[in-house]
């Protein structure tokens, strides 16, 4: 039988040097991203909160961020995110936590995303890196693009009845009856049909950088609301004098106008119909416009795949809106460390 050494001093070390020859993704994530662009912000709005006996909270608020930048990583829950962090070395080199270092756990990390978003400083924190980004010269100025995307949450098993009174904006009497079963019930999310399948929760619209593809700002609604509806939040002095790209979702006499009144360089792909069909010279000209409006596609391709889907696990839009919110800030932090590779290359 093979005998097991004994437990070194330096164990840890060790095997934290071998995940480094390894590559692992989040030594980059920590060590090129300025995290203390953070911590005025939320040292301001968690300073507000009541302390009770035993004065302030036993966790950095930078800490439980990074948590939470952890978890959009990974797309995993409250739960997991605990046992990932006491599990993996790679999760406690990138939190700056030992072995000897106490975790925190699940309830502790729901209680702070609880919090950030009672306080709606999500979008103050993505707001405070776009900025940072431009300064960086990783956002420019020259052209954007709009799109959408479908954000899943976990389906609700309503009667027919019940799903007839939240489309009417009234709340189950039997529901109001019982409040722990209210509150695991989503009346803001809504259901639609693409591509002939069902979805049920909400969509993150999204303008980004036409060069970077950097997400510059974003809107949530429920999955029902049509993606042009979204495009006046989304679009804002900074766009004028520039292009604008999107797919023939955005088409029409209104956005068009919308567009016009701002000085915004419409260039929205052309939408055919049954009496008025496309011309070839229309058709060539939404391929053209394809090969810049596809980029946004690949920034829904990140989340998907390498964040491990768009799927979150909330209720109600208030929740949605800062977990997504989260979602998109992670891309960016993403895509950031990419274009500095790139930029770095060259």
């Amino acid at each position: 039988m093979k005998q097991k050494n004994p437990r070194g001093l330096f164990d840890e070390e060790y095997r934290l040097e071998k995940l480094t020859k390894k590559k692992d993704p989040l030594i980059r994530l920590k060590e090129e991203i300025n995290w203390q662009l953070f911590r005025p912000i939320l040292d301001k709005v968690f300073a507000k909160e009541p302390k009770g006996q035993g004065g302030r909270p036993p966790f950095d608020y930078l800490l439980m961020f990074k948590i939470l930048i952890l978890q959009r990583c990974y797309n995993i829950s409250d739960e997991q995110m605990e046992y990932q962090i006491n599990d993996r070395l790679s999760f406690m080199r990138f939190l700056d936590l030992g072995l000897s270092d106490t975790v925190p756990d699940q309830n502790t990390i729901w209680l702070f995303k609880e919090n950030l978003i009672k306080v709606k400083v999500v979008e103050r924190l993505f707001k405070k890196f776009e900025f940072q980004m431009e300064k960086e010269g990783m956002i420019v100025k020259e052209g954007s693009i709009v799109d959408a995307t479908i954000v899943e949450v976990p389906r609700q098993r309503n009667s027919k009845e019940e799903n007839q009174q939240i489309k009417e904006g009234r709340i189950p009497e039997q529901w109001e009856e019982k409040p722990a079963k209210l509150r695991q019930k989503d009346t803001d999310a809504k259901w639609m049909k693409k591509n002939g399948e069902n979805h049920y929760g909400y969509k993150n619209h999204i303008k980004v950088c036409r060069k970077t593809k950097m997400i510059t700002k974003y809107e949530v609604t429920d999955a029902s609301v049509h993606d042009s509806q979204a495009i006046e939040q989304l679009i804002d002095k900074s766009d004028s004098h520039h292009e604008l790209y999107a797919d023939s979702a955005y088409s029409g006499d209104p956005i068009k106008e919308t567009l016009n009144k701002k000085k915004i360089r419409n260039r929205i792909h052309k939408k055919g119909y049954r009496e008025q069909p496309l011309t070839e010279r229309q058709k060539d000209m939404n391929r053209k416009k394809s090969k810049i409006r596809a980029r946004v596609e690949h920034v829904f391709g990140f989340i998907t795949n390498s964040m491990k889907d768009v799927f979150i696990r909330t209720i109600g839009k208030l929740r949605a809106r800062a977990i997504i919110g989260l979602m998109n800030l992670t891309y960016n932090m993403s895509r950031y460390l990419q274009l500095r590779r790139v930029k770095y290359e060259q």
